[in-house]
Parts: structure tokens; C-alpha cells; sequence
């Protein structure tokens, strides 16, 4: 109950840091901070380039001993538009859940991490541990997982050695082993304005915009009808998708400027550069036409998001670990993409294990239920457990 109670307290003091990504976290990093100072443990933080936000790293035990990483992220998505009933900001408990922005996306895991920090020191003041534990929050992974790769670039140029990484993204507590990557591009084509009776002397753009979208779904097509499989994923196959675009000014002009965002996810093993790639060579195209009319035509590319795909090191120490303390657990693999792929490109081997249902994530009303938390206390605990030394 003591655990319990600790975990709720934290998650309720999380809960009220409006932690939404175009805003800082850094009152909540300073609060986490202050908190683990409190029971004599550092932290080390890395800044965005403006200084408005920051990852926190800390470490338990001794630092030369490999660590078992709790991760999770900090910033969560906007209620705008969303009809709540409770407030988002705060905790709100009705019987057997809470919530608020977050709760489940993952503030929930991050509760539970900071309230096992003093059962952890007492279980090493009884026994040696044969790992260190860190914890690790990080900025803008709902925007891209933007933030944590300054957080592990500065762990890989400290050389902390690093046993494996437990992402507490909300899977009730089920091992997700898999997950698809992610990318977007942005398309900006310019083509040349005309009044709108005299359209062979313009250029316009949204139609050639129009050109690479559906050559776009075509490829999506070709995905689903002959693309590689993975059973393990309920979207089995890549998928691609055009999900923003803006151009024109009225009716009556032929439209000089049109842009849209273009969606991959794709799955390990898979290279989304063939799709870009066959975009770009399309564009290519088209550009040659619109620059007959247009020599100033332009069609330019951006990559805004590229969030590489999670595969689970069949072998590792941290594989062992979760699959001995989630036995008879399916293993799953999903279609949303976590900081897993981060922490998997820099060769640290990871699992994607937490409190609460990714169902309720981003949505109005989100929540997670008090028997998750419970459950994933006691499973730290037992994890700790694990980790003294034999």
C-alpha cells in the first residue's frame, strides 16, 4: 500500500506539469530532479538548443556496473479540441482509474520508476547488486523522437556501460519485442500563378501536387497487395499515406504554390529510402514538364521525422530478464513507433514494456488503471530482484 500510495502521490505531481511538446518540460525536469537529489542521486541533463527543454539521465549504484535503463518520455500530446471531463492537467481518480494528459503516455511508467528509486536503495544496502539502474526521461518524442538522441549521444560519449533499456510505453504490461518505423516528408512544389481563364500560361501546382499523391497511394497499394509480411503486426505490411496539404489562394487563380506531408512506416528490416526514392524520381518528371511552361518551377523535399523501426536482440541480458518475468506473455509487435528504434540504432538492446493501454493514449479523458501501476511496481521489484548478485 506504501508503494502504492508513493506511486500515485508522484504520478499526481507529474500529472499537473503541462508537459504538451511545443511547450518546455523543464519544471517537471527540475521537479524529477530535486526529487532524486532528495534521495542523494544526481542527475545529468542535455538541452534542446534553445535551452527550453531537457532530457534527465540518472544513475542508481555503481556507475562502473552495467545499467538497466527505466525510459520513458516527458512530453505529451495537446487537448485542443478534445471535450475532457476531468481536467487534463491534473489527476482525477475515479474508482480504479486516473486521469489526465499522460497518465497512460506515459507519466504512469515514469511514476512508477521514480517511486521504486527508495526500494531499490534498500534492497542494495541489504545485498550487493550486480547492475546500476538508471533512469532516463527524455523531450519530443511525440514529435518525432527528437529529444533522446542527445540523451544517449551522451551516454555513448561517457562510455557508461549499458546491460539494456526498458521503454514504459503503455502495453499492459505485455512485451512488445517489434515496432514499424516512421518517417515524414514535406513536399513544396512551385509552380507559376495565372488568372484562372487563361490557365495554359500558369502552372499549377496543386494538380502536380495532386500527380505525387497518387503516385504515393499507388505505392501503398502495391505494399498491401505484394509488399513483405510480418505476422506479428495487425498492419502486417509498409503503409504510406498523405496526411496534410495547403495551397492556393482563390478559385479564380491558377495556384502557384502547393504543399503536402507524406506518411512510411515501415517494417525492421525494410528500407524506407525506396519509397522516397521513387517519389523523388516521379517528381523528377514532373518538373521537366512544369519547367516547360515554368522555368522556374520547383519541386523540393524535407524530411521532417525519421523514427527507425525496433526489433528485440533475441539474446540479450535484458531479453532474459522481462521474458523470465512475463512468462506465458505473448510477445507482440506494433504499428506505432516508440524511442526503442533510438535506443536499438545505438546498439543498446531494448524492450517496450509498461503500465496502461496505448488505446488510451491521445485521446480525451486518457487514463490508466491503479492495477496497472500496481502491476508494474511489482514488477520492478521483482526485476530488482534479478539484478543482485548471485
Amino acid at each position: 500500500m506504501a508503494t502504492q500510495a508513493l506511486t500515485t502521490d508522484i504520478l499526481s505531481r507529474l500529472l499537473a506539469f503541462d508537459t504538451t511538446s511545443r511547450d518546455s518540460n523543464l519544471a517537471l525536469i527540475e521537479w524529477v530532479a530535486d526529487w532524486l537529489a532528495g534521495y542523494g542521486v544526481q542527475s545529468t541533463l542535455t538541452f534542446n538548443d534553445e535551452g527550453s527543454k531537457a532530457n534527465l539521465y540518472a544513475q542508481l549504484g555503481d556507475p562502473a556496473l552495467p545499467a538497466i535503463i527505466l525510459s520513458g518520455h516527458t512530453d505529451v500530446v495537446p487537448v485542443d479540441g478534445q471535450q475532457w471531463q476531468f481536467p487534463p492537467f491534473g489527476m482525477t481518480q475515479r474508482d480504479d482509474r486516473i486521469y489526465g494528459r499522460g497518465s497512460a503516455d506515459m507519466k504512469g511508467f515514469i511514476a512508477c520508476a521514480l517511486a521504486a528509486v527508495p526500494r531499490w536503495q534498500q534492497l542494495a544496502t541489504q545485498q550487493p547488486m550486480a547492475r546500476s539502474l538508471g533512469i532516463a526521461l527524455s523531450y519530443d518524442e511525440e514529435i518525432g523522437c527528437l529529444g533522446v538522441g542527445r540523451l544517449i549521444d551522451d551516454l555513448l560519449a561517457r562510455q557508461l556501460p549499458i546491460a539494456g533499456c526498458i521503454i514504459g510505453e503503455p502495453t499492459m504490461m505485455r512485451p512488445v519485442i517489434a515496432h514499424k518505423g516512421i518517417a515524414h516528408y514535406r513536399v513544396r512544389l512551385r509552380g507559376r500563378a495565372a488568372h484562372s481563364s487563361l490557365t495554359p500560361q500558369g502552372v499549377n501546382a496543386i494538380e502536380y501536387a495532386a500527380k505525387l499523391i497518387t503516385h504515393i497511394r499507388k505505392l501503398a497499394d502495391t505494399e498491401q497487395a505484394f509488399g513483405s509480411r510480418h505476422p506479428l503486426y495487425d498492419v502486417p505490411f509498409a503503409t504510406l499515406q498523405t496526411g496534410l496539404i495547403a495551397g492556393g489562394n482563390a478559385a479564380n487563380i491558377v495556384p502557384k504554390d502547393c504543399e503536402f506531408v507524406f506518411e512510411m512506416r515501415w517494417l525492421p528490416g525494410d528500407r524506407h529510402e525506396r519509397f522516397v526514392e521513387s517519389v523523388r524520381d516521379y517528381a523528377k518528371v514532373l518538373l521537366a514538364e512544369m519547367q516547360q511552361v515554368a522555368p522556374e518551377a520547383d519541386i523540393r523535399f524535407e524530411q521532417l521525422v525519421n523514427c527507425p523501426p525496433f526489433e528485440y536482440s533475441p539474446g540479450s541480458e535484458i531479453t532474459r530478464h522481462v521474458e523470465a518475468l512475463c512468462q506465458g506473455c505473448s510477445h507482440d509487435a506494433v504499428a506505432y513507433t516508440t524511442e526503442a528504434g533510438r535506443f536499438h540504432e545505438a546498439g543498446i538492446p531494448c524492450v517496450v514494456c509498461g503500465p496502461g493501454s496505448i488505446e488510451q493514449a491521445h485521446r480525451p479523458d486518457e487514463y490508466v488503471s491503479v492495477a496497472q501501476l500496481a502491476a508494474c511496481d511489482a514488477w520492478l521489484d521483482q526485476l530488482f530482484l534479478r539484478l543482485r548478485q548471485a
